[in-house]
């Protein structure tokens, strides 16, 4: 396991558009999915991570938590589930009935929405407002294992009322810190760090 910090793409970047597949339902999710919502929320997880592991809870408090308000939220794995098994999609299928994740879980196969999105790590998080301009890219909250510090989301979610309000949101955001996406041999990107 790699400790990496995500990349922090410039503010303001346009959210990528993808089509992916749902695990559970196989339907074919893109940004036009979300077009109601005032908020989204792209986040770039695995199921076997020791970070995303030690977020997960937090991850469901915070989507259940958000979910009467103007907020989409929709989780990618990008991890090469070749040499990764349980990042693939069928696996991730289980994971997400056996925890009623309430977003919604794609499988990106060729890994190039993760390179749209400069995502380096898991978990990464993508916050972008009404017109999918990025207003936050960062950590979750400080807390990592082994650091003693509890989760409680208070970085994103701070910025998600803030988006949601209309508010500045402060450029002065930490890195989300967990281990390297996965890549397959020979598609690694090279990423410049935007800090």
């Amino acid at each position: 396991m790699a400790r990496t910090e995500s990349t922090m793409l410039a503010l303001g970047t346009k959210a990528p558009d993808f089509q992916l597949s749902d695990v559970v339902t196989n339907q074919v999710i893109s940004l036009a999915t979300f077009a109601e919502f005032k908020v989204l929320l792209v986040m770039f997880i695995c199921k076997h991570c020791p970070y995303v592991v030690h977020v997960k809870d937090e991850l469901l408090r915070l989507a259940r938590d958000y979910s009467e308000k103007e907020v989409a939220i929709v989780a990618i794995s990008s991890n090469d589930a070749e040499a990764y098994p349980d990042d693939s999609p069928e696996s991730l299928k289980e994971f997400a009935i056996a925890e009623s994740l309430p977003f919604i879980l794609c499988y990106d196969p060729t890994q190039e929405i993760a390179k749209a999105y400069s995502a380096a790590c898991t978990p990464d998080f993508f916050l972008f407002n009404r017109e999918r301009s990025l207003v936050y890219r960062g950590q979750l909250d400080g807390s990592r294992p082994g650091n003693n510090i509890p989760t409680s989301g208070n970085d994103l979610r701070a910025a998600i009322d803030a988006a949601l309000s209309d508010q500045p949101i402060s450029e002065d955001q930490k890195a989300s810190l967990g281990c390297n996406i996965k890549w397959r041999a020979g598609n690694e990107p090279v990423y410049f760090a935007h800090k």
